[in-house]
């Protein structure tokens, strides 16, 4: 089997086997032993994913979804009305206007979920490498495949051609 190897590495990719990248001997290896290569990157990448950055993710598609900011407009709007009441009746406001604790509280907000939302968006582009290095071990094995049947119909045709050959 590893002189199989080596014979595939060498003839298709013009390199010994050990000198292939990692990705390039998985797929010469699934080759010789007949296994589909393509992996569900999905699946192994979510599993690696730790409870502090799946909650990131959760609180990062929050935080850019029409939810969120349908609740936080009603919640603004309901501080604004509530405090704009009171600036015109005799109790005193909790948050007169120009609104500096809501300002206070929004600074905090944005202060916080700008980092959650790097930290996601580093993750899919980590997700996305892995992606392209699976989508690339996929194609190079259909390459070196379609190659090999190639060469093998070219081996049929001679074949059949030399003994039409022979038969006349």
């Amino acid at each position: 089997m590893e002189e199989n190897i080596n014979n595939l590495a060498e003839e298709h990719l013009g390199s010994a086997y050990k000198d292939l990248e990692v990705v390039e001997q998985k797929v010469i290896e699934s080759i010789v032993e007949s296994e589909p290569i393509a992996e569900n990157i999905n699946e192994i990448f979510h599993e690696q994913l730790s409870f502090g950055q799946r909650l990131a993710d959760k609180i990062s598609a929050f935080g850019g979804s029409w939810t969120f900011i349908i609740i936080f407009l009603t919640i603004l709007v309901t501080w604004m009305a509530v405090n704009s009441f009171y600036l015109v009746s005799p109790k005193e406001p909790f948050d007169p206007y120009p609104y500096i604790l809501l300002n206070l509280i929004l600074s905090t907000i944005a202060a916080l979920q700008a980092p959650v939302i790097m930290m996601s968006q580093n993750r899919q582009t980590q997700k996305d490498r892995l992606d392209i290095t699976e989508n690339y071990k996929v194609s190079l094995k259909t390459d070196l495949e379609i190659t090999r049947l190639h060469k093998k119909i070219d081996e049929l045709t001679l074949l059949v051609s030399s003994n039409n050959s022979v038969n006349e």
